[in-house]
């Protein structure tokens, strides 16, 4: 077996066990329904109800439970069944967003702006993409705009030493801004192909976060009017519901064109890409599953839906 499709059998392991734990209500519901035979129209509400316990939200439950309804009208239900309902209608929300991260600017270099608040794993997915790029034989550069952690700086140095990357970093407090049109220039002058800029995720001054990503935005189109080409808001799986609250504000600071949803090796909340696909119609770009850097892949909508069903 090559270590390609190792490491790809790894990950999808890694991402059914995390899934395991956000699809347990509904696999218990399941169980218990068809324990006593065949699943009644009564017993749709409690399967409604686990839906919504599995952090999809109320309006995927209710679209989900209306759908096996329908199937039951046209003849029996049984516990096989649902599941692959259910299965076939989360694919179905999320397989027109599952979308590749692709390298589309030119002149060079294709800008991906990442913000996320603090804590979602948002510079190690930066490393992590810049592993993905490479892959695809594409030259990277990284931006250290989270200037106010020195630990997100001298992390970023680490992977971009790993990886053999360039990282662009500016004192502890200077301005993000500058940091990102420098990066920028740097790029254009070294000839990479990808420039990824690391952005700060405080969210106690919500006016602060949106100028100073407003200032980033204005200094990258200086030099490139279609910069940044991709904004990637980076959610933890761990966090549930609250990550609709984030699509929400970082929608409105930063102009999010696409998501990637890190941790789902550790959580009972990743039902909420489900959610939040529903709500906010935003591509997903990217899974991350783990800390090494093979534990970031493109998005599988069919993988992921199977996963959270227990098929």
């Amino acid at each position: 077996m090559s270590e390609d499709v190792t490491e790809k059998s790894g990950f999808l392991a890694r991402m059914r066990a995390g899934l395991k734990k956000t699809g347990e209500r509904l696999s218990e519901t399941l169980s218990l329904l068809a324990g006593a035979g065949r699943i009644e129209a009564a017993d749709l509400d409690l399967v409604e109800e686990a839906l919504v316990a599995a952090d999809l939200g109320p309006a995927v439950a209710a679209r989900i439970t209306g759908r096996l309804r329908e199937a039951r009208v046209l003849g029996t239900l049984d516990e096989r069944r649902v599941r692959r309902i259910v299965a076939d209608e989360i694919a179905g929300i999320l397989g027109p967003l599952a979308r590749p991260l692709l390298v589309t600017a030119f002149p060079r270099p294709h800008v991906v702006l990442v913000v996320g608040v603090n804590g979602t794993g948002k510079t190690t997915t930066i490393a992590k993409l810049g592993h993905l790029f490479q892959e695809e034989d594409y030259s990277v550069i990284f931006a250290a705009g989270d200037t106010f952690r020195a630990a997100a700086v001298e992390q970023l140095r680490v992977w971009g030493g790993r990886l053999g990357i360039p990282v662009v970093t500016r004192p502890e407090g200077a301005d993000a801004a500058g940091l990102a049109y420098d990066a920028m220039a740097r790029a254009r002058e070294s000839g990479r192909d990808v420039l990824l800029v690391d952005t700060a995720g405080r969210l106690q001054n919500k006016q602060g976060l949106m100028d100073e990503l407003a200032k980033i935005r204005r200094v990258l189109a200086k030099q490139d009017p279609a910069a940044p080409h991709d904004v990637l808001l980076v959610l933890d799986a761990t966090t549930g519901q609250n990550a609709l609250a984030q699509i929400e504000t970082f929608r409105e600071v930063a102009g999010v064109t696409g998501l990637v949803m890190t941790k789902l090796d550790g959580t009972a909340r990743g039902g909420v890409l489900v959610a939040a696909a529903e709500r906010f119609g935003l591509p997903i770009h990217a899974l991350g599953v783990g800390e090494r850097l093979g534990d970031l892949r493109p998005f599988d909508p069919r993988a992921f839906a199977d996963a959270v069903v227990g098929l």
